[in-house]
């Protein structure tokens, strides 16, 4: 078992130019690469072993990250499995000239500890010593068993959504059918 302050970590980096998007804000891809690395190591310092990604959850853009900005990126395992471990991360952006700081987004990374002969390996218990830390561990296990209802929901019904010809579904969407068979 290790506690979770064994593994957390904060990873910073200045927001160059060369991040920048079209618009001229911090492409969204720069920031989750980012944020894989930040999980990655949080995973692997807890694990003890290699971490691979295999699902990223809920990456919402609250605000965007100008050029010129400082970027934290705070991560903490909140969960582990067997082999699996769940590092929740959160993005803090801050404008070094005015001190201002705000957060950006936040996500939830699921990680699994590989072996030397990249098989999935067992992952240390997460001792949890906060009141902030049970609540994490347990809405991850709750966030966990809703993405497994809704995946199973969905791939019942996806199959026989076009089959049946159930265009209703688009009624009122912004779309057109010129479907020809």
């Amino acid at each position: 078992m290790k506690p979770v302050t064994h593994s957390q970590t904060i990873l910073s980096e200045l927001m160059t130019p060369n991040l920048a998007n079209f618009g001229g804000k911090v492409h969204g891809g720069s920031l989750l690469s980012l944020m894989d690395k930040a999980a990655y190591v949080c995973a692997t310092k807890h694990a003890g072993n290699y971490c691979v990604t295999v699902s990223v959850d809920g990456v919402d853009f609250h605000n965007p990250v100008e050029v010129g900005e400082q970027v934290s990126l705070y991560a903490s395992v909140n969960y582990v499995g067997s082999t699996s471990l769940v590092v929740g991360i959160k993005v803090v952006a801050e404008n070094v000239k005015l001190g201002s700081v705000r957060h950006t987004n936040s996500s939830f990374f699921t990680m699994v500890a590989m072996d030397e002969n990249h098989k999935p390996a067992q992952v240390p218990g997460l001792i949890l010593e906060t009141k902030d830390q049970v609540r994490r561990f347990a809405e991850a296990k709750f966030r966990k068993q809703l993405k497994k209802e809704k995946d199973s929901r969905f791939n019942e019904i996806r199959n026989t959504l076009i089959e049946q010809h159930d265009l209703s579904l688009l009624a009122n969407e912004n779309c057109e059918v010129h479907w020809k068979e």
